[in-house]
């Protein structure tokens, strides 16, 4: 590599023309006449090698190189490189001589002339003859030597003697340094990094994959870990135990390792700063980045299939760190391991969740349970304003009893005088023998069974309170404090209940809800889906003819006048307005239906279904209704007074389909009231209409409820028995008539009769109406009509 020389040199060069300038002579036996050639001063022009001048103003040059120096001087001719020679001065096996300029022996002749610098060619003269260029080879060292200096020599021409004078003691002086050597081989270098590399980068991996799994983690994968897992903590646990000899011979593995990479590099590079920038990119790249991302995730597996490779540096580096470890062993104390607390332990599952193997039931009941002992019963309990009590002086009749059984409760709290003041536990089996009519006193059956009232206090905390339900004294307890408050003596005040459900669901974190549940939750009082079972012991008590569905009397009224009216079926000459008011008043004559608009197109939702056989009559009370008729399937909606399905309960003829129509527009499909009167005059015989055969009619329509829905159901028994009915209640009566008017009477007939059940189609007997027809005339036909009031309303 080529150099131009700077600094001390060029000074000099500067300071030797100036000499030159004031007319300066050299001292001593070596100075020119004014004819000869005259050399004062010389400077390094280019090296193919690496040289310079040192901090001292030596020239420094390589050995084996071939250089160009300059010198200056006067009348310099081509040939005056033939002038030129150099002697050694002194050599070294170290680089000691501070830079060049150890003092020497002062001789300004040059008695021995060196060869290990060879002067080459002519000199390369300026045109003013004051300076010229001379190539110079230099040559290797000895083996023993590291530094040589040379001195510039100079022949005086006015002597006959080829006799050389020292040009100057510090100023003329060449210093030879050998060439950096290598330690390795360039390619025996190259792998040795690479090798350095992947060590940097396991010892680094394993220091953060292998430490961070403290004996605690490791101990857990070991023993409840996957297969896979269990065998590499198998593996690794043994030197995990050694913790601080482990941390130390990895450290000091790593050390060593990247040390030795730098060495290299800049052995390498041959340049400080190469090596510094290479070894550190490649370190912090392949040895910290790379590694300790792959063994973040992967540690375990990393760590246990290098195990070999890991023991064996801690064998090498065991005079070192072993002792180190045994120091950090008496001062640090054992490694436990992470060690987590109840709220750490939470927070963890919590964070952890997104990415292990929990459903959300079960962290909520590892939640529920490690946070049971940090709440009371007062968090959990049901006030006192919503718990179901009994007063101790109730008396145990039906009423008390349904009204027990609909609470829903197996253990209700018995207080005297003010809900406060509990004095007993009444369980519902206690009232396994208990017949209501006999009207027993609760206090009776609280002082013959006697169950223990458990107080606690409110801030009991829930896993006391779990042990003592545990125990089996009882599973509802009460919860009181202290009231100091205001003048007066402190007391304790009953502020609510726990029962052993209520711990239960604040471990799981859910409700428990059972088939007589009313809410979902006793503290937020937020009642249980309507589609819940529910006990209703109203059946027990109220009479079975009442209406399932209730309808304002004058809705009812309505209805019998639009039927009266509009539908001929229903007409004064066909039906009596007695009967026809009777036949509305029937339980299962008034239906409902509950529009869910989640499932509008539900099955539920269809009063006539297209190709399905019916055999009873609708009119629209209340709601809106969508018809879909026709082969174009037009669609169409209705609201109240609108009726279909006439041909269902008329007497069967020729099979005739149609919807149904509004209002009187319905008239045309179904058979005149004449037809219809001579097709039922039967002069008091029923035999023309039992021989009808029960053909059912198949509607070609659609009728489905779009909103709740009110409506009117008849079926063909149900009418066939009204017409009968009105018949013989318009037929004048015989003398055999008026002796079976008492007998009528006479006969027993319950108050549940009905006309007929809505799923079955009760047909008339063949020897005259039956008991049913005999009840709707009961009331105009006996004498005691006001005694058979009752009997008529609730016969159907």
């Amino acid at each position: 590599m080529a150099m131009d020389s700077s600094g001390p040199g060029f000074t000099l060069t500067l300071l030797l023309l100036y000499c030159v300038s004031t007319g300066v002579r050299a001292e001593g036996p070596a100075a020119e006449s004014a004819s000869g050639p005259r050399i004062l001063g010389m400077r390094l022009e280019r090296s193919d090698t690496p040289a310079g001048t040192t901090e001292r103003g030596v020239i420094q040059v390589t050995e084996g190189s071939d250089i160009l120096f300059r010198f200056y001087g006067l009348r310099l001719l081509p040939n005056t490189s033939a002038l030129i020679k150099f002697t050694e001065l002194y050599s070294s096996d170290k680089e000691d001589d501070t830079f060049g300029a150890l003092a020497a022996p002062v001789n300004r002749t040059c008695s021995e002339l060196t060869k290990d610098i060879e002067v080459k060619g002519s000199m390369a003269v300026t045109n003013q003859n004051t300076s010229g260029v001379v190539n110079l080879r230099i040559k290797q060292l000895r083996k023993s030597e590291v530094v040589k200096v040379f001195g510039v020599c100079v022949r005086d021409t006015q002597e006959k003697e080829e006799t050389y004078y020292l040009m100057d003691d510090r100023d003329g002086r060449v210093r030879v340094v050998e060439v950096a050597k290598s330690l390795l081989p360039t390619w025996l270098q190259v792998i040795l990094i690479c090798v350095l590399l992947v060590l940097s980068g396991m010892f680094s991996g394993l220091n953060l994959g292998l430490m961070a799994l403290d004996p605690m983690e490791l101990r857990i994968v070991r023993d409840y870990g996957s297969e896979k897992e269990k065998k590499y903590a198998a593996k690794i646990e043994p030197i995990r135990q050694k913790g601080n000899y482990l941390l130390c011979s990895l450290l000091l593995g790593n050390v060593l390792v990247n040390t030795t990479l730098t060495i290299l590099l800049d052995d390498l590079t041959k340049s400080g700063i190469g090596a510094v920038v290479a070894s550190t990119v490649g370190i912090v790249i392949f040895g910290e980045i790379v590694p300790q991302a792959l063994c973040s995730r992967h540690g375990l597996a990393v760590g246990a299939n290098t195990i070999l490779v890991t023991k064996l540096f801690m064998l090498l580096t065991f005079p070192l760190s072993w002792p180190i470890s045994k120091v950090l062993d008496c001062v640090l104390g054992q490694e436990i391991g992470t060690v987590y607390s109840r709220e750490k332990l939470l927070g963890m599952l919590k964070v952890t969740q997104p990415f292990n193997d929990l459903v959300k039931e079960e962290l909520n009941m590892i939640q529920g349970a490690l946070e049971l002992r940090s709440k009371t019963v007062e968090d959990v309990m049901t006030p006192v304003g919503d718990c179901f009590m009994i007063r101790s002086d109730g008396v145990l009749d039906f009423n008390t009893m349904s009204e027990i059984m609909e609470s829903g409760y197996t253990r209700i709290p018995v207080y005297e005088h003010e809900r406060s003041n509990i004095v007993d536990i009444l369980y519902v089996k206690d009232l396994a023998f208990v017949d209501p009519d006999d009207c027993t006193t609760l206090k009776t059956i609280t002082k013959f069974y006697n169950h223990p009232v458990h107080f606690v206090f409110h801030d009991t905390k829930l896993d006391s309170m779990l042990e003592e339900f545990k125990k089996g004294k009882s599973h509802l307890a009460i919860v009181q404090k202290v009231n100091n408050e205001g003048e007066g003596d402190p007391f304790y005040e009953v502020v609510g209940l726990v029962t052993l459900e209520d711990v239960i669901e604040e471990i799981i974190k859910s409700e428990i809800l059972d088939e007589s549940d009313l809410y979902t939750d006793n503290r937020n009082r937020k009642k249980v889906a309507p589609n819940k079972n529910k006990r209703d012991f109203s059946a027990f008590k109220q009479s079975e003819s009442e209406s399932k569905v209730k309808i304002s009397p004058q809705l009812l009224l309505a209805a019998h006048r639009f039927l009266a009216t509009e539908v001929s079926l229903f007409s004064p000459s066909q039906v009596s307005d007695k009967v026809l008011l009777r036949i509305l008043r029937h339980p299962d004559v008034i239906q409902e239906i509950k529009f869910s608009a989640a499932d509008k197109l539900s099955t539920q939702h269809y009063v006539y279904q297209r190709g399905k056989p019916v055999d009873y009559f609708v009119l629209i009370l209340q709601g809106r209704v969508e018809v879909e008729a026709g082969n174009e399937n037009m669609k169409f909606e209705t609201g109240p007074f609108s009726f279909y399905g006439v041909m269902a309960i008329s007497v069967p003829t020729l099979e005739f389909r149609s919807p149904s129509h509004l209002s009187g527009l319905n008239r045309t499909a179904s058979l005149s009231g004449a037809d219809r009167t001579d097709s039922l005059s039967v002069s008091g015989s029923n035999s023309q209409l039992n021989s009808v055969p029960a053909q059912l009619y198949t509607p070609d329509f659609y009728v489905r409820a779009l909103t709740d829905l009110q409506f009117v159901k008849i079926t063909r028994s149900q009418y066939q028995n009204c017409l009968v009915a009105s018949c013989l209640d318009s037929t004048p009566q015989s003398p055999e008539s008026g002796h079976s008017a008492p007998f009528l009477d006479q006969a027993p007939a319950p108050a549940d009769t009905t006309l007929t059940d809505p799923g079955a189609d009760s047909t008339l007997t063949e020897n005259g109406p039956d008991e049913t027809t005999l009840l709707l005339l009961n009331e105009q036909n006996s004498p005691n009509a006001a005694n058979h009031h009752s009997q008529l309303d609730n016969s159907v």
